[in-house]
């Protein structure tokens, strides 16, 4: 099983959000990098959600219910997560800086992309920040 982490304007489209909608399309992706991870993931694939914007913090927890299907006529691909819950605390962008356990986490390298993979170290630290 892979792990994700997926990053949303609060503004646009909370945590929140998913919660109250028991589950989204993840559409609008329009990066090549970000759209190859969506086409890698699998049902039940858990993925963090963060959000981005002035809050900076991973949130909740999702899964993966349905695999990537075409969005537009382009090549691009959304995929459906419903939530599984919110974290026990933020995970703020600060405190992941500050772990070097996660110094090689593609999202602390890529900053931009917002949609990249989690390995199981980094996901164990997360969930152990989160408390």
């Amino acid at each position: 099983m892979a792990r994700w982490l997926v990053k949303t304007e609060p503004d646009s489209y909370a945590f929140a959000d998913l919660c109250r909608d028991g589950g989204t399309e993840w559409d609008g992706v329009r990066n090549h990098a970000a759209a190859r991870h969506l086409r890698a993931m699998a049902v039940g694939d858990p993925v963090l959600v963060y959000h981005s914007g002035a809050a900076k913090a991973a949130v909740g927890v999702a899964r993966v219910c349905r695999v990537a299907q075409p969005d537009g006529d382009e090549g691009w691909v959304s995929v459906a997560l419903k939530p599984d819950g919110p974290l026990p605390a933020p995970v703020t962008l600060a405190m992941m800086k500050a772990d070097p356990r996660l110094a090689g986490m593609a999202m602390l390298r890529q900053s931009r992309l917002s949609v990249s993979p989690v390995t199981d170290a980094e996901w164990a630290v997360i969930v152990e920040l989160a408390g």
